[in-house]
């Protein structure tokens, strides 16, 4: 079993390749999820787990059927890897697929409740201790925070007893021979359909805006990180959608693996 939880079988010969998909069928197995396409979606274990802030399963499902499914037949300048994680723990690396999705949850605090503790439950819970008393009140790096949420309902005196829930996305991440680290989206999305199309609007662009060969990192490289952000952050590539979904574009496919 792979990262995306599919396997290689070696040594079918050619005139048996029909016969062996139509046995997997039967098993309730799916075939063809190789080439210059959107790939199997990885996911992590989300609510299952103490850390998970979204349903990781459930959302995977909808990217598989979007998109896996969805985008079976649509060519992609090069292979398109999607990964949803619950929590910036990161288990399932969301940063180095072309696409990752992170759960997240926003403190929202209430400086006015905040008592100043000498033993401040907040800053104790937080694991990547940004969150200190300073001056008689508790103060959160939001430039630093990770929305891990783990400081939620911790206040003795109700500081912070809620938090908003998000999806951070991530994109441009590669992972192989040329690793390289994707970036985040500077908006936090605020639910799941914004954080659904923004993936969709990814894949239109890498469609129409990528050069056969290249991975999406590259093309991000190329056009540059902001006028991608850009893109992805308005509707304007959705109103192209059929003309780029019905461009003749990425033929031959530039996946080797």
């Amino acid at each position: 079993m792979t990262s995306r939880q599919t396997i290689e079988i070696l040594g079918v010969p050619y005139e048996k390749i029909d016969e062996i998909m139509d046995f997997l069928s039967k098993a309730g197995l799916e075939t063809g999820g190789t080439g210059s396409k959107v790939r199997p979606v990885v996911s992590c274990k989300g609510t299952t787990c103490q850390y998970g802030l979204i349903d990781t399963f459930a959302l995977s499902l909808k990217v598989h059927e979007m998109f896996y499914k969805g985008y079976s037949d649509v060519k992609l300048p090069h292979k398109f890897k999607i990964a949803v994680g619950g929590c910036p723990n990161n288990c399932v690396k969301p940063n180095l697929n072309d696409v990752g999705i992170i759960g997240q949850r926003i403190p929202v605090y209430n400086s006015n409740m905040c008592r100043g503790c000498k033993d401040c439950k907040v800053e104790e819970a937080c694991p990547i201790n940004i969150a200190k008393v300073e001056n008689g009140k508790l103060v959160i790096d939001k430039e630093k925070c990770n929305n891990c949420g783990r400081c939620i309902g911790k206040c003795t005196f109700n500081a912070i007893e809620s938090g908003q829930k998000g999806y951070k996305i991530y994109i441009g991440g590669r992972w192989g021979k040329k690793v390289k680290q994707g970036k985040a989206l500077e908006k936090i999305f605020a639910s799941e359909t914004e954080a659904l199309l923004a993936v969709e609007k990814a894949i239109l662009l890498f469609r129409e805006q990528g050069k056969t060969g290249e991975r999406f990192a590259d093309t991000i490289e190329r056009l540059g990180f902001e006028n991608v952000q850009s893109q992805l952050l308005s509707d304007d590539i959705l109103k192209r959608k059929a003309e780029i979904l019905g461009a003749q574009l990425h033929l031959v496919g530039g996946a080797t693996c």
